[in-house]
């Protein structure tokens, strides 16, 4: 991939593997070359029984991933470009939650839009104390959520914070997070890598069958029933608050939502 599109790179040692997204100059945003590097690294790992855990981080110390590329939704033209969309990061972020090996997201600074939600599929969580945890699309973009996404966030979080998120567009900070269980562990930037080894030599350490069958077990239970939201999605990226959103935030200033 071209420099500016972004970089996801993977390392195996051993039993870890460590997936890295690599685009600091813009708080490693996601690029659609990055989700489709992703997938290609979730794919190639999923068959791989010599690893044990996989371990997602953000380089350059300031972000995990602050969302999507919002530069790219300027293409968007129809509710239908947003099914599309949301279909696409659905079966990326799908494909990170369905492999059979622990997975853990290391949290530095910014985890937002999609940084959440690739956050939220993983199975645990650990954090710096200043890292910030939020979707506020009802303040910036005027775009949603896929159910799948919504689902992940309630599951995690519970609702009540969940709908802050969403409808009142807030941040997370890590102690409500840890005290929410979202997050395992909170540690010092200075203790973050031995914090995050010593999680990832501990689930390597552990019956790998009963991992796999746990987390599929726990990925029915996430997904049964789960009603389709497609004319939800639809309208919110076929409406004009979308494209206002969209190109407020191109252009540097606050949007004018008209709910239409």
């Amino acid at each position: 991939m071209p420099e500016a599109d972004g970089q996801v790179h993977l390392r195996i040692d051993g039993a870890v593997a460590s997936v890295t997204f690599d685009r600091p100059q813009a708080r490693n945003a996601m690029t659609w070359a990055m989700y489709e590097a992703l997938t290609a690294i979730c794919t190639r790992l999923k068959d791989d029984p010599a690893v044990r855990v996989v371990r997602f981080r953000g380089a350059g110390g300031q972000a995990f991933v602050a969302g999507t590329d919002i530069a790219q939704f300027l293409d968007f033209s129809r509710g239908e470009d947003g099914v599309a969309y949301e279909k696409r990061i659905d079966a990326c972020v799908g494909l990170l939650e369905s492999l059979p090996m622990p997975t853990v997201a290391v949290l530095e600074g910014w985890a937002i839009g999609g940084g959440l939600a690739i956050a939220t599929a993983c199975d645990f969580r650990i954090a710096t104390p200043g890292t910030r945890f939020g979707v506020p699309i009802a303040r910036t973009l005027g775009n949603c959520l896929s159910m799948a996404n919504v689902a992940r966030l309630v599951a995690a979080l519970g609702r009540p914070r969940a709908e802050r998120l969403l409808l009142l567009a807030e941040l997370l900070g890590t102690d409500e997070a840890l005290a929410a269980g979202y997050l395992l562990q909170v540690a010092a930037p200075q203790e973050l890598d031995a914090a995050s080894d010593q999680l990832c030599e501990r689930l390597a350490a552990l019956a790998p069958v009963t991992q796999q069958v746990s987390k599929q077990a726990f990925n029915r239970l996430l997904h049964r029933d789960l009603p389709d939201a497609e004319d939800l999605i639809r309208r919110c990226y076929g409406s004009a608050d979308f494209r206002e959103g969209v190109q407020a935030f191109v252009d540097k200033r606050s949007p004018a939502w008209r709910g239409a």
